[in-house]
């Protein structure tokens, strides 16, 4: 993925280092205050770097400094994350992202699965207490497509696909052409935010402006979210799981963990799987 990072080192100069896209090496290279064309084969790169500066647009994230935590400690993370994506911990067995292009896909790919994920939780886990407390009757989340509701289920179903796949046919476009599809308005003297694929920001997606400001705390926002989503993605497979082995929603396999821990747990539920397929081998 094409990287450009500008940093200010001096009055008098600035240090540049800039990935290149054909590659993931990274090459350093020094300018003089006069911004005239660097040495080397460096001259194209850092004259859009240069570009970039002059019209004081910053890095939008910061990328991770070099020291950042791995999810194996002592060991090196590939050359294809290097930091610059929110949530790298340098965790990638099986090489899926070597390919810049194909890294841009998965990235987006984890981000929409992630905000989904914790909108499943969410679901699952309020309305679950809501009915703990009274407000809901009958409420299981694993059924919860299988009742009534003000509509018929092929009219819900039709209106569902008629607005998700205009969005996402939207999500789609911003992807192939960034910026495509921006609905920001375009007033006087307001600079146009730069496109940030997967952040669109702006009145509608970012009210309190959390995702505006420096470079740094953007990145520690965009982490927390994605490191929330991978949990969230995690608990929604815990909560399919006891909705097939329990039958019950995770708040009500909580409070039946807690009551009786040393019976209400994992591994009880493992043994006793065992043990009927054992016995159904045997049979």
């Amino acid at each position: 993925m094409a990287l450009s990072t500008i940093a200010a080192a001096a009055s008098s100069s600035f240090l540049t280092r800039v990935a290149s896209p054909a590659s993931n090496n990274t090459t350093t290279c020094s300018i003089s205050h006069n911004f005239g064309p660097p040495p080397g084969n460096c001259n194209k790169p850092l004259r859009v770097a240069v570009n970039r500066a002059t019209k004081g647009s910053p890095a939008i994230c910061e990328p991770l400094p070099p020291d950042r935590p791995i999810w194996f400690p002592g060991s090196s993370p590939p050359d294809w994350l290097d930091g610059s994506l929110p949530g790298d911990f340098g965790f990638d067995p099986l090489g899926l992202g070597s390919d810049p292009e194909l890294l841009k896909w998965f990235a987006q790919a984890e981000l929409m699965h992630a905000r989904w994920a914790m909108l499943a939780v969410a679901g699952i886990l309020i309305p679950e207490g809501f009915e703990r407390i009274g407000m809901l009757e009958n409420f299981n989340w694993y059924d919860a497509g299988a009742r009534e509701y003000f509509a018929d289920p092929v009219t819900l179903f039709v209106v569902q696909m008629a607005l998700m796949g205009w969005v996402e046919g939207r999500r789609w476009a911003d992807m192939i052409n960034p910026g495509s599809v921006d609905i920001e308005p375009v007033l006087p003297h307001k600079p146009k935010h730069e496109a940030d694929v997967g952040y669109p920001g702006g009145l509608w997606f970012d009210f309190w402006s959390w995702g505006t400001g420096s470079p740094e705390p953007i990145m520690t926002m965009r982490t927390k979210e994605i490191k929330n989503g991978r949990l969230a993605m995690l608990a929604f497979v815990g909560f399919c799981f006891q909705a097939v082995y329990t039958g019950e929603g995770p708040i009500e396999n909580l409070m039946a963990h807690v009551a009786d821990p040393g019976h209400c747990n994992i591994f009880s539920v493992i043994t006793h799987s065992l043990l009927l397929f054992l016995l159904s081998a045997s049979s």
